[in-house]
């Protein structure tokens, strides 16, 4: 398992990362990360785009799911039963949604370990990582627009001025996961929002909108700065790309309605 993590995921992102940052000017390692970010959300789309339309289905299945919850609240077989049928007849999956969460936390995890060893190495890059036709810049320059050291990280016990930019980029990266997170909460039927007790989706759905910043403050503060910039550019991407297919759904809608 760990050579074909290696092999598909570690090794092509970092020569792709290497490559961006030796094409790019001002030789700066953030960019690069952001170029190359942006690179694998827009590949990631049709994955992505699914996730969307499986939470969508989701919410608009919550009616119908009460309802057997209600009926078969005391026959947990039955009600299981009638849920799979549910799905089977809708064509949904409820764990559909979960396949772009993991992709994005390998990634979350090759891009750790990338800028791990790059800071292991005196900020040299591992020539033999390389690919042949990937040129060796040698030592890697960090620092993203020169205030925020990419392989540092940060420690509010020992927090200065100079740390500052550090910090504003962590409390961005959560934010936008909180307001991401937001964004598919205002998609709920009001009679969904309203409703007490829950079913486990909506429950899940409630919990993250405040584990998912917490979780993104944690790995801010304890893992380097350059997964943070990951984060936030990543988080923004899916903002970006679910405005824009909600955008894309209200213009049918009213199309319909004529």
């Amino acid at each position: 398992m760990s050579f074909v993590f290696n092999e598909l995921v570690y090794r092509p992102l970092y020569n792709l990362l290497i490559f961006v940052y030796n094409v790019f000017p001002l030789a700066d390692f953030g960019i690069a990360i952001i170029i190359v970010t942006i690179i694998i959300k827009i590949i990631l789309i049709p994955l992505s785009r699914k996730q969307i339309e499986s939470q969508k289905k989701m919410q608009e299945l919550q009616p119908r799911i009460k309802e057997i919850q209600e009926k078969h609240k005391n026959d947990k077989e039955k009600q299981s039963r009638a849920m799979l049928e549910l799905y089977k007849e809708k064509k949904t999956n409820p764990l559909s949604g979960c396949l772009p969460m993991i992709v994005q936390l390998i990634f979350l995890i090759a891009i750790y370990r990338i800028l791990f060893n790059i800071s292991q190495s005196g900020l040299i890059v591992e020539a033999n990582n390389l690919y042949s036709f990937i040129s060796n810049p040698g030592q890697i320059n960090h620092s993203f627009l020169g205030i925020i050291d990419l392989s540092a990280t940060l420690s509010l016990s020992h927090l200065t001025i100079g740390n500052i930019p550090h910090l504003i980029l962590i409390l961005l990266a959560a934010g936008s996961q909180y307001f991401q997170t937001k964004m598919l909460m205002a998609k709920q039927p009001k009679a969904q929002k309203n409703a007490k007790g829950g079913d486990f989706s909506q429950m899940m759905t409630q919990q993250m909108l405040y584990l998912g910043p917490l979780l993104t403050l944690f790995i801010g503060f304890k893992f380097p700065a350059g997964l943070s910039l990951y984060w936030l550019v990543s988080t923004g991407f899916m903002i970006v790309q679910q405005y824009q297919l909600e955008k894309k759904e209200k213009k049918l809608a009213k199309k319909d309605n004529y």
